[in-house]
């Protein structure tokens, strides 16, 4: 009995006589198709417009069989992912996260979003950070908030085999080497703009209610969504403690709610903390009590079933971020107009800078550093989980501490050569 055996396939050429591998076809218009089988039984195509890119495409989709990566999914695009990655989304505050989305569908999803994820390149992700700075003219931080869930997004796809690597690797520290952003540092008050700045703010009538909330800022360190939520039975002025157990979030996102606030655990687990009161933090607290009884303030907000704010509107309800902010700008304003106009020489006066609520967290922490208080304890207070981030700070000011003390040595030796030789 003869042995059947199975036809060798025919061999088989395109229009240029170049002969055509297996799954290989030119098609009528003169482009050039390649089909295979992947390993779970699936179909796929690929399209070209002449056979050596066919075969540029054939040689990766072999290499990216070999790595792992998933060939069936060249169509999704950056927004694609995003999706998926709110749907894996895990270990992120959900203020953080409302924030990612925003961010996300405010300067992504309209264009660097539609691209093909797979297609997208570093040179891909520093032309769109570049845009970012220089023709939307967005803050650096605003700009890090943008790389943070990207880069976020992006991962999601390598972790799952669908990207070789992570196109957003490093990208926002080219982009701040590139435009000198890490340059402008965050700078605290001077010790003579911030005695000005509340000397200003007790004597002025129409912004004597700001003085209660922003001298205890100055002076605990504590950060604006952990200020505006304090209520009055998280303090205890017998034994002088702040006990530092939740934030305020004012959400101000497109989505269903709308504008809101909500209670969050502090951002990091180190924020829980205890803050020991000086003499002039607890006459604050009762300076804002006193102030609303007689302005028949009663505290009337509630958020997450929690109520009794310390800081609240005329209206009893709960302070934020944007309402104490645009207080420092009008602040800042009359101050350094009032300064300017007694002005009656040429002399450099103490002005106020352009600053906001978090420059005052930055100031406290400077104060604490320039009095040599145990680096330990400043972390603590400050509530940073990370001591390295209390170290730059404490750095820089022994930095200008050095520098002010080397001024003052220089002069005094060139008070003293001038006075030996005269």
């Amino acid at each position: 009995m003869k042995k059947k055996t199975r036809p060798k396939p025919s061999v088989r050429f395109d229009s240029n006589h170049i002969r055509l591998r297996t799954g290989e076809t030119e098609r009528p218009n003169g482009t050039y198709l390649f089909r295979w089988t992947s390993e779970d039984g699936r179909r796929h195509s690929v399209y070209a417009p002449t056979l050596e890119k066919l075969r540029e495409q054939e040689e990766q989709i072999i290499v990216d069989k070999h790595d792992g990566v998933r060939s069936d999914v060249k169509s999704l695009t950056v927004n694609d992912l995003f999706d998926l990655w709110c749907q894996l989304k895990r270990g992120i505050k959900d203020s953080t996260f409302k924030n990612y989305i925003y961010m996300y569908e405010m300067f992504v999803k309209p264009s660097f979003g539609q691209k093909r994820a797979v297609k997208v390149v570093k040179s891909d992700v520093r032309k769109f950070y570049n845009n970012l700075a220089d023709n939307k003219v967005l803050k650096i931080a605003t700009i890090d908030n943008v790389h943070n869930v990207l880069h976020q997004v992006f991962q999601v796809a390598v972790d799952d085999s669908l990207m070789r690597i992570n196109p957003t690797d490093g990208m926002l520290k080219e982009l701040k080497q590139s435009h000198d952003f890490d340059g402008t540092k965050r700078k605290a008050l001077t010790i003579s703009q911030q005695k000005l700045f509340l000397e200003y703010l007790r004597k002025e009538p129409v912004y004597l209610h700001w003085y209660p909330v922003f001298y205890i800022m100055c002076n605990t360190g504590m950060r604006v969504g952990e200020i505006t939520g304090l209520r009055w039975r998280d303090i205890d002025l017998e034994q002088g403690l702040i006990s530092v157990n939740h934030t305020l979030v004012y959400y101000n996102h497109r989505d269903e709610k709308g504008c809101y606030f909500s209670i969050n655990t502090p951002k990091t687990k180190a924020g829980e903390r205890v803050i020991p009161m000086t003499e002039g933090v607890k006459e604050a607290f009762l300076m804002e009590r006193e102030y609303q009884n007689e302005a028949g303030i009663e505290s009337l907000g509630r958020v997450d079933g929690y109520d009794d704010f310390i800081f609240v509107n005329k209206d009893g309800n709960v302070q934020n971020q944007g309402a104490l902010n645009k207080a420092i700008k009008r602040i800042m304003r009359d101050c350094n107009c009032e300064i300017l106009e007694k002005l009656t020489d040429d002399s450099e006066p103490v002005l106020l800078p352009a600053f906001s609520c978090h420059h005052l967290r930055h100031t406290f922490a400077t104060r604490l550093c320039e009095s040599g208080i145990n680096l330990k304890v400043i972390q603590d207070v400050l509530g940073h989980a990370d001591v390295s981030t209390t170290m730059n700070i404490y750095v820089d000011v022994t930095n200008d501490l050095k520098k002010k003390e080397i001024l003052s040595f220089s002069s005094y030796l060139d008070k003293g050569i001038q006075g030996a030789t005269s």
